[in-house]
């Protein structure tokens, strides 16, 4: 089975999110569906069933591997490189 090989290079304590929200859609006038935090540096964007798919443009931007659901309730993380949950 694969295994994400980036969580253990992450920053620990996690990053304090950046925003309340995603600032792209914000400037945009779209709303995000869910958001996602960047486990790398704290950015918060939409997620992939959102309209312009922030999170997925931020690692594409960036290059940060791994980011978490911002969702209350839920705590899964998924890695951009490996394509696994984390």
């Amino acid at each position: 089975m694969k295994q994400c090989t980036h969580a253990d290079a992450l920053p620990h304590p996690e990053p304090e999110p950046t925003s309340e929200t995603c600032l792209e859609c914000l400037a945009a006038g779209t709303h995000p569906v869910q958001l996602r935090l960047c486990l790398e540096c704290g950015n918060l964007s939409c997620c992939d069933s959102s309209p312009l798919r922030h999170a997925t443009e931020h690692f594409k931007e960036t290059g940060h591997p791994v980011m978490r659901t911002f969702e209350p309730d839920e705590s899964w993380r998924w890695c951009f490189v490996d394509h696994v949950l984390a």
